[in-house]
């Protein structure tokens, strides 16, 4: 019988220490809950661990078989500057090492769930009457990246979060590097007629980009003191979130891995225009 692969969890590199620290709490923890797979984990840029110290440990204790699911809930690099181009080197400098690769977690139905767990807990937990939702705008708050089609990831999120739940609307902005920002969102919420707006954090971990949005939110609310504004938290580390992963590693598992990078390699290869600018 074969041995399944490893768990490479792959994050976005980041130099934001909370976030980082975030991240590897959660790999430790699935790890903790899976002791008979191999679960590992770092970064693709900036910031520890990096996933190539990640892999060399794994590589060190007789693996050779890797699953790999971006911690990611939207696309936010090319295959060219990402994961794909990460693990290329290591299969060069590991020669029998093979990686598959898994689809970003979101937004599936679980972590909406998360997030319409959140935003109840915003506006104080506990029964509430479908007039209370009726009421309130949801301002939903990516990362921010530089792909359109990671943007466009938290657009779709956006309406899959309105559809069924009562909100008035649930609008998006971003944190940074995409339009419209922070303040920009909560204008286009007032001027729909939003009675309450709840400021949703579309992150899995807390950090600074976490603070830099409620400053921003805090900051208009400034020069609007009428408004009504509350802030909800981020994913987090949650049940669903390890499910997720799980079932993201579950779903590459038996894929067969060489074939797969070279498949994407070759396609980021075949297209030297798309993004070619993104670093």
């Amino acid at each position: 019988m074969t041995t399944p692969p490893a768990l490479l969890i792959a994050g976005i590199g980041t130099r934001d220490e909370r976030r980082a620290g975030a991240f590897q709490d959660f790999v430790r923890e699935l790890g903790a809950q899976h002791p008979d797979l191999p679960v590992a984990g770092g970064l693709t840029g900036p910031g520890a661990p990096p996933l190539s110290d990640a892999v060399a440990r794994l590589v060190g204790e007789g693996v050779t078989r890797f699953a790999v699911v971006p911690l990611s809930l939207i696309p936010v690099e090319h295959p060219r500057d990402g994961v794909v181009a990460a693990l290329a080197q290591e299969a060069e400098r590991h020669a029998d090492a093979s990686f598959v690769f898994g689809r970003p977690l979101g937004p599936d139905p679980r972590l909406l769930r998360v997030l319409e767990r959140r935003l109840d807990e915003a506006l104080g937990g506990g029964r509430r009457s479908p007039s209370d939702r009726a009421r309130t705008t949801v301002l939903l708050v990516g990362d921010g990246s530089p792909l359109p089609e990671g943007n466009a990831e938290v657009h779709r999120a956006a309406r899959l979060l309105w559809e069924g739940r009562g909100f008035a609307g649930v609008e998006t902005a971003f944190a940074s590097l995409a339009a419209p920002d922070v303040p920009s969102g909560l204008d286009r919420c007032v001027r729909l007629g939003a009675q309450r707006i709840v400021v949703l954090p579309y992150f899995l971990f807390g950090g600074d980009a976490l603070e830099r949005v409620r400053q921003q939110a805090e900051g208009w609310q400034l020069a609007y003191p009428e408004a009504d504004v509350v802030y909800a938290d981020v994913i987090g580390p949650t049940v669903e979130l390890a499910e997720l992963v799980m079932e993201r590693y579950e779903e590459v598992a038996g894929v067969p891995e060489r074939a797969q990078l070279e498949a994407e390699a070759a396609h980021a290869h075949s297209h030297p225009d798309i993004h070619a600018d993104v670093r």
